[in-house]
């Protein structure tokens, strides 16, 4: 059965002309009166590409480039003219007043029967409203239940497997990412109050808090998904609030393949370097799918080892039997008590780790993460923000340097260079598409210098008329330095794998 690689190569040789010339998608030719496009120059054969997030690629004249960030018109507001808003005000009095107010307190954390309970009731209630025809009844009874049992206006948005992140800029203006896309999304908020309610309800379970002396909030719906909301005075239009949804199911390695992130080659050598007990570290730009990626990374781990898990908000979807999972905790309302990943991370190393999973390094950690890896923990894996592979080392050289340890900048390379062996760049292309552009061998020192070699690349050729990219996951024809310790834990790749 072909490969997904082998589909692509055939897709890109037989499908219809898309109008691309060149490495690095130089482009479309231009049409009469517009703007000449810049050629850039064809990259021999092996050689590295240049960073995604310095756009390697040329677009075509600027209507074409409109196409995939198109919004749709936004649809009426129904927060704005509510007609039954005062039979909904009705019913949630009338069941303030019949059901256990504990129940009402805290609805995020009700049992399947209580939450039965509610809904029964609230059923009832609408039963006696003899003014609402049965088609409204079940619309006020669907509202009702959202705005009570789940997250109100965007409960349908939460539900859509369709949408992965939801944008509320302010009460009347909400955006959805659909397929890699922004568009408007047929909700909104009454007002800025039950935004608020709506933050309220998602961050009082986890025992957080927001309010004007901690403005800012980071927190997770009980599926999973990544919160941030941020209120007035820093949000000058408004109470704002960022959800980031996951899959039910955790994405498998072949899920990646099916959506164009790797190849089969790719997929195969990452399994490798995970089980022989590489360290890694997955870069990228914000919403890249770095997190997916490290999901998918992490379920390479054999079940036997014990895995510990350090994030802001827990999000990682382990399946593995043997796994301790570790929460930051912010500070309390007098300042005190908060509890950084930094913290996690040396308190984990006196947890017996086979492996620590880090979900992202933002800040000092990074040293105690090098340090856990240039002492015998090896096959740590995490994230970072950074445009390219060399962009990393930078960075973490940045985050070092946070920790508040005064170190010669060649002692923060050598402890990089002797602790980190792959890097993984991913990045979401002009399309919405997520792919890994670069894996990336950290080769030890050279002078002052941190030597990197890219073993595969992802290579832009182009966009499609329809404004895709297309593109081609290559081998540089470079075997790794490390292929003896993927021989020492058992594995041997073959080495057509690299050509």
């Amino acid at each position: 059965m072909a490969t997904l690689y082998d589909r692509l190569r055939a897709q890109r040789a037989g499908g219809p002309e898309s109008g691309a010339s060149g490495a690095g998608g130089a482009g479309h030719a231009s049409t009469a009166g517009a703007a000449p496009v810049r050629e850039l120059p064809v990259q021999p054969a092996g050689s590295p590409v240049e960073d995604e997030g310095r756009a390697p690629v040329r677009a075509a004249p600027r209507p074409r480039l409109q196409a995939p960030l198109k919004l749709r018109e936004a649809p009426p507001r129904p927060g704005q003219a509510d007609p039954h808003r005062q039979v909904k005000n009705r019913i949630q009095e009338q069941l303030i007043g019949q059901v256990d107010a504990r129940l009402l307190a805290n609805t995020g954390a009700l049992t399947r029967r209580e939450r039965e309970e509610v809904r029964k009731k609230i059923a009832e209630l609408l039963a006696a409203e003899e003014s609402l025809t049965p088609l409204e009844r079940d619309e006020v009874e669907t509202a009702l239940l959202a705005e009570i049992l789940g997250y109100g206006p965007i409960q349908g948005l939460l539900d859509d497997p369709e949408v992965t992140e939801i944008m509320v800029n302010n009460p009347s203006q909400v955006y959805v990412e659909r397929h890699g896309k922004l568009e408007v999304a047929p909700v909104a908020f009454r007002d800025e109050g039950e935004v608020r309610r709506l933050i309220d309800k998602i961050v009082t379970p986890l025992g957080r808090r927001i309010d004007e002396a901690n403005p800012m909030v980071d927190a997770r719906l009980p599926d999973g998904s990544r919160v941030n909301a941020i209120i007035p005075p820093l949000s000058v239009r408004g109470p704002a609030v960022t959800i980031r949804k996951f899959a039910r199911d955790a994405l498998q390695v072949s899920d990646l393949m099916r959506l164009g992130t790797l190849n089969d080659k790719m997929a195969a050598f990452l399994d490798a370097c995970v089980r022989a007990r590489l360290n890694l570290i997955v870069s990228g730009g914000t919403g890249s799918g770095k997190t997916t990626t490290l999901n998918v990374l992490s379920s390479f781990i054999p079940e036997v080892e014990r895995i510990v898990t350090i994030e802001d908000a827990a999000e990682l979807q382990l399946h593995q039997e043997h796994v301790v999972s570790l929460e930051t905790r912010p500070a309390n309302i007098e300042g005190r008590g908060e509890i950084a990943v930094r913290q996690l991370v040396r308190n984990s190393l006196r947890m017996r780790p086979d492996r620590i999973v880090v979900g992202e390094v933002r800040s000092g950690e990074a040293l105690d993460m090098l340090q856990a890896m240039n002492t015998g923990h090896d096959g740590s894996l995490s994230t970072a923000h950074a445009n390219s592979p060399r962009d990393l080392l930078s960075r973490l050289e940045t985050m070092v340097l946070m920790a508040g340890i005064d170190l010669p900048i060649k002692a923060i390379r050598e402890q990089i260079a002797s602790a980190l062996d792959l890097i993984i760049h991913q990045a979401r292309l002009r399309d919405g598409s997520r792919r890994i552009t670069y894996i990336t061998e950290v080769g030890g020192m050279e002078s002052d210098v941190i030597l990197l070699q890219n073993i595969f690349v992802f290579r832009v050729e182009g966009l499609t008329p329809e404004g895709r990219v297309i593109g081609d996951f290559a081998a540089t024809g470079i075997r790794p330095g490390f292929t003896e310790r993927l021989q020492a834990a058992g594995v041997d790749l073959p080495a057509a794998m690299f050509e």
